[in-house]
């Protein structure tokens, strides 16, 4: 197991231009697969499909200004409320009076009805099992005074309704439904990084960061606007870096903690060092993965001498001369 981890370790090395920089990067990444509180980094030294009802002119608006920036990197799949209501296409115009910007309105639950007879049906894998859907998608005009196209997908499986949005007019309306299932794995990945990795517990800050103002107008200037001061813009990035970097490598830990769990599918048994309350899958989870590294990881490396991983967190280690200081710290 510690040779795998060693494996993929070695291959960030190219990422790197000083050794010690990596070092201290395998340090840091050993440290997050092991660590078992929620502490910032310096423990470590020591030891787009969005949730539903997510649909908002605002949130079109900041999607809209990127595309503009870079057309095609961002598309938003989520859910709209039942009583969503769009509207149809203009029709032509006919010389008279302003533009019209929309055509009639069109209530789309009552499209669950009216419209029954021109739903699709499709078998779909959606939450670990397969599902018969029924489905059927149309675009239209969405958002008061923006009037957005967009693709609307009305969902029936399991005595279950939803309406999910799409901006991508041109995804197929089964990519749709199959992205927007995968929302709860997003969600069961922010849980693990959270509890297990404590990817946000992090606690970097500079006195050049504004505070933050719960209460500001949607008129006011925003508070980083007010840092002139061109050494504390620099401190305001250097902090942004910091909460970055701390977050992407608590990322590339869970990731290996994830490879490990299903490279040794079956082949640990975690009843034996840990008590689950309920049946556990064969596939173990990053908890127990991150238990069983955490007993038995100083033992492989024992057995292991001759791995990168392995000299890099010795050299670390602190050898205590004086046997009364180990005495007492034991």
């Amino acid at each position: 197991m510690l040779k795998f981890i060693d494996e993929i370790l070695l291959c960030f090395r190219p990422c790197f231009s000083r050794m010690a920089a990596f070092e201290w990067f395998a340090t840091i990444i050993t440290g997050l697969m092991v660590r078992s509180d929620s502490l910032g980094i310096t423990s470590i030294i020591r030891g787009l499909v969005l949730d539903r009802y997510f649909l908002t002119v605002p949130l079109l608006k900041e999607w809209k200004a990127c595309s503009e920036k870079a057309p095609g990197l961002l598309h938003v799949v989520t859910r709209a409320k039942r009583n969503c209501t769009a509207y149809e296409r203009p029709g032509a115009y006919k010389g008279r009076g302003r533009r019209p910007v929309h055509g009639t309105a069109v209530h789309l639950r009552d499209l669950f009805i009216s419209d029954a007879a021109l739903f699709q049906e499709a078998q779909l894998r959606m939450y670990g099992t397969e599902k018969e859907v029924r489905f059927l998608s149309g675009t239209y005009l969405w958002g008061q005074k923006l009037y957005q196209p967009l693709k609307f997908v009305l969902v029936e499986y399991e005595k279950t309704q939803a309406i999910l949005v799409c901006t991508d007019l041109s995804m197929c309306a089964e990519d749709i439904i199959l992205a927007y299932a995968h929302r709860f794995k997003i969600e069961a990945m922010f849980r693990e990084m959270k509890h297990c990795f404590g990817g946000f517990c992090y606690h970097f800050w500079s006195k050049a960061v504004p505070k933050l103002d719960r209460y500001l107008r949607k008129a006011a200037a925003d508070p980083l606007e007010q840092v002139k001061d061109g050494q504390e813009r620099r401190r305001v990035l250097k902090t942004l870096k910091a909460i970055e970097g701390y977050v992407l490598f608590s990322s590339i830990a869970m990731g290996i903690t994830q490879m490990l769990c299903l490279k040794y599918e079956g082949k640990i048994q975690v009843s034996d060092f840990r008590y689950l309350r309920t049946p556990s899958h064969q596939v173990m989870s990053e908890a127990s993965m991150m238990e069983y590294l955490r007993r038995n990881l100083f033992r492989f490396m024992a057995r292991q001498e001759e791995l990168t991983i392995t000299k890099i967190i010795s050299s670390r280690q602190v050898s205590f001369e004086n046997e009364e200081i180990d005495l007492l710290i034991s």
